[in-house]
């Protein structure tokens, strides 16, 4: 099927409409002045690397607001594989959260963004390793993809393509796939199914984007020759914003809230380094762009565009932009007369934002409620007014997805704030949103993306828009708003969400992983929730036969949508051990409904819709556990404590304010989260009383830490130092040094089969060295380095226990890997004895 190519690269361009997740830009005259400027250069750069957060934002700032180019981040993955400093999601999850960080970085600092298909599997320690779990030919491909989309004259790698084994797997493995593309993109016979969209295309030159850190020092890096480097001087100021080059990149670096990248901006003298891998050299090392023409000369036609937005600029009213409106519709006409379609597209696009914010011109689709389902109608009330006396009439509107047409012929007058009701038909086959990449099975590598037009495009894809077609002095200009829901809050004020197409009906198993003895019975809720009015129908659990479930199911009935209802199932586990994956199916009329919808919704990105699958896992499991009272510390987040409430504990989340020697009385265990002493400043002032508290014959277990100024000196009773060890391979064969230790025998037995099934990694941010007085309980590697004992340290102290460990074991619990729970069982039970402590069984 033919394609308008022109539509495609629309799709691809990142819309500005909207800031502070959704709500609407409101330009200023400065912002107005620096996006005219931006229109009349023709230039492109595009910065790779592996994950959210590798960009180097004061180059993307200085490209985008000082030399004006536009400028892309190519990020091969969406971060699915680290950690999460504000909430307890992980994989796939906390990928569409750090998706959206970096939407939210690039509308601060002006460059668009883009991904491939590539999984963040976790750390990798070499690109042989992470381009064998990558299919390299089909990241390759998504590489060549964006850039013969996006027609660089220049690409900037982050990372070093020669420097294999010395950082992440897929830092590396980036710059190794970018280089390799450079001269792959202008040849027609590599990947020709992407040419029935794009064009073949030739960047000038490629650069590395070095600094001291490739050095291992600041020291070694001054000292370092770098004569043959081309430098940019990025500490610009911005007179007209009031903020430095820096300051920009620091509060766009700081939208990676997940990770922890809060960055305070900086002023003065700044300095980036770039050494040409690829392409023509430099004669003037601090012009990127040398011998290319970034003027509107270099489109066929177009000088007479330039001309004319430089006189623009000449002329420019910052105290009345929109004395510049005429000349801009003059100006946005003879770009739809050229022949050559890419920057005609991009450049129509800035200038209808330029022209609508020059007028003032607000529109907006406000649907009555948030979520809507397919084969339905949303009622819209649609707004319209021009701030400016620039004559105006709105011609028409389309509505998508049925791109229908409506005449309004209505005169837009200065200030006359125009409201009118619309409504959007949704067809029966409209798709629910969710974030495209996660709607086909995946692989531990790769997302399935078989459309080839949505691979790289960075956001949900939103059918629901409203096309605004205005004449403006003259010549009709369509203004695209995606449909949002709007509500005000008594606290943050306006809130704008975009309106989400959802299931008629979702159900939800509420304990995602359920822990069973032989033949035990447990009470199993399922919630659903309705997505319309009025709906009726059956719920069930599916399990295999010897699963044994009462009732076979439940009738409900909801009459508004938004309302649920849970029941309650009993669940009777096998006499064997068994690991299952349990299902919520739902039932109405002859439509099977099977998923779980998921929200994420913090305020500094935009509020995201996923849907999983209704699914928990079982297990039948062997496992024992003692009676043991636990306090537990949180630290970046993580689901832990839920897991251990499935295992039959009493655990109590305390805050650090409130630990003291008599808030601890009451409990056998301390565990602290992930990352808390790197996360929680006050827990190092609480150190000593924990410390007693072990002392006087407790247990403290301490999870993974990273290496960094704020551990205090006395985390542990003795010496400690925390390294950045880790053991990335699930599967790495475990050697048990201390064999007769208590902490593998009791009150489970346990064996190298619990370390089967471990997802994403064993361990990570080990111990290297440690007193004598801890015992190294395991022993692992990754393949061809020697073995890491630090993954879990016991020793005792006074009357008790002190654990250290850098075991997942905030990964392996919420997925039911049951040799974890079986080893933190163990763990817990330390300071017990068989003849002294009730053990309970779980078969």
């Amino acid at each position: 099927m033919h394609y308008n190519k022109s539509k495609f690269v629309l799709l691809f361009l990142f819309s500005t409409a909207f800031v502070a997740a959704q709500k609407p830009v409101k330009s200023t005259s400065v912002a107005l002045y620096n996006q005219i400027e931006k229109a009349n250069f023709l230039g492109s750069v595009l910065y790779i690397a592996a994950h959210p957060d590798d960009e180097n934002t004061r180059l993307i700032s200085y490209l985008s607001n000082d030399v004006k180019a536009r400028t892309g981040y190519l990020s091969l993955t969406r971060g699915d594989g680290g950690q999460n400093l504000i909430g307890p999601q992980l994989r796939e999850l906390l990928g569409v959260i750090r998706t959206q960080e970096l939407i939210e970085a690039r509308k601060i600092d002006g460059g668009e963004q883009f991904f491939s298909r590539a999984n963040d599997f976790g750390f990798s320690k070499n690109p042989e390793e992470t381009l064998t779990i990558w299919n390299e030919n089909e990241v390759l491909a998504d590489v060549i993809w964006t850039i013969r989309k996006f027609q660089p004259d220049v690409i900037i790698n982050r990372f070093d393509h020669r420097t294999g084994g010395t950082t992440h797997g897929h830092h590396t493995s980036s710059a190794i796939l970018s280089t390799k593309s450079f001269a792959m993109t202008n040849d027609p016979t590599l990947f020709p199914e992407q040419l029935q969209y794009v064009t073949p295309w030739q960047t000038k030159r490629q650069f590395f984007n070095t600094s001291w850190w490739f050095y291992g020092s600041q020291e070694k890096f001054d000292a370092a020759n770098k004569a043959t480097l081309s430098t940019l001087k990025t500490g610009t100021y911005y007179k007209n914003l009031g903020k430095s080059n820096q300051e920009i990149a620091a509060l766009s670096r700081s939208s990676h809230q997940s990770q922890g990248f809060g960055s305070t901006g900086s002023r003065g003298v700044d300095t980036e380094y770039l050494e040409l891998v690829n392409g023509t050299p430099l004669q003037n090392k601090d012009n990127l762009f040398e011998g290319i023409d970034t003027s509107w000369n270099r489109v066929k036609g177009g000088k007479p565009i330039g001309e004319l937005l430089a006189k623009i600029l000449a002329n420019y009213n910052f105290q009345d932009p929109s004395a510049s409106v005429k000349e801009l519709v003059t100006a946005y006409s003879m770009i739809q007369k050229l022949e050559e379609t890419h920057w005609k597209t991009i450049k129509s696009t800035e200038l209808e934002q330029i022209i609508a914010g020059c007028t003032g011109l607000y529109l907006e689709a406000a649907a009555a409620t948030q979520e809507v389902f397919p084969d339905s109608t949303v009622k819209l009330k649609l707004e319209a007014i021009n701030r400016s006396e620039v004559p105006m009439m709105l011609k028409s509107i389309t509505t998508q997805p049925e791109n229908k047409s409506t005449t309004i012929n209505t005169a837009l007058a200065f200030n006359d704030d125009q409201t009118f009701p619309a409504q959007i038909v949704l067809p029966a086959t409209t798709e629910y949103t969710q974030p495209y990449w996660l709607k086909e099975p995946s692989t531990v590598g790769m997302y399935t993306v078989s459309d080839q037009k949505n691979r790289g495009i960075p956001d949900i894809i939103r059918d629901a828009q409203v096309t605004f077609n205005i004449e403006v002095a003259g010549t009709v200009i369509p203004f695209t708003q995606k449909v949002v829901y709007k509500y005000n809050d008594d606290v943050r004020g306006e809130i704008f969400d975009y309106l989400d197409v959802v299931p008629e009906v979702t159900s939800s198993i509420i304990n995602k992983v359920a822990l069973f003895t032989a033949n035990e019975s447990k009470a199993i809720a399922v919630k659903v929730k309705a997505g319309k009015d009025n709906i009726n129908g059956i719920v069930a659990l599916d399990l295999p036969k010897e699963w044994k479930v009462t009732p076979a199911n439940y009738t409900f009935s909801l009459d508004k949508k938004g309302m649920d209802k849970t029941v309650v199932f009993n669940v009777t586990a096998p006499a064997k051990p068994s690991e299952v994956a349990a299902k919520s199916i739902v039932t109405v009329g002859d439509k099977q409904y099977t998923k779980d919808q998921i929200i994420i919704d913090y305020k500094h990105i935009t509020k995201q819709q996923v849907l999983e699958d209704a699914a928990a896992r079982f297990i039948q499991v062997d496992l024992k556990t003692t009676n043991k009272k636990i306090a537990y510390i949180m630290g970046a987040g993580d689901q832990v404590p839920e897991s251990l409430i499935q295992m039959g504990y009493q655990v109590t989340v305390i805050d650090p304010i409130a630990i003291s020697t008599n808030s601890l009385k009451a409990f056998d265990v301390v565990i602290t989260g992930i990352r808390a002493y790197n996360t929680v400043p006050l827990l190092a002032n609480k150190q000593q009383i924990l410390l007693d508290f072990v002392k006087s014959g407790k247990t403290m277990i301490v999870q993974y830490n990273t290496p960094s100024n704020e551990i205090p000196d006395n985390i542990a009773p003795y010496s400690l130092h925390i390294s950045r060890d880790r053991v990335t391979d699930e599967n790495a064969a475990t050697t048990f040094l201390a064999p007769k230790h208590s902490v593998l025998n009791y009150p489970n037995q346990i064996t190298t089969e619990d370390f089967e099934g471990w997802t994403q990694e064993q361990g990570l941010y080990y111990p290297d060295q440690y007193d004598a007085h801890f015992t190294p309980i395991l022993s692992s590697a990754d393949k061809g380095e020697s073995p890491k004992d630090g993954a879990l340290l016991v020793a005792p102290y006074g009357k008790g226990f002190y654990v250290y460990t850098g075991l997942s074991f905030f990964r392996e619990l919420p997925v039911g890997v049951s040799g974890a729970y079986r080893l933190l069982s163990n763990i817990i039970s330390l300071q017990s004895t068989p003849t002294t402590d009730k053990t309970t069984t779980k078969n």
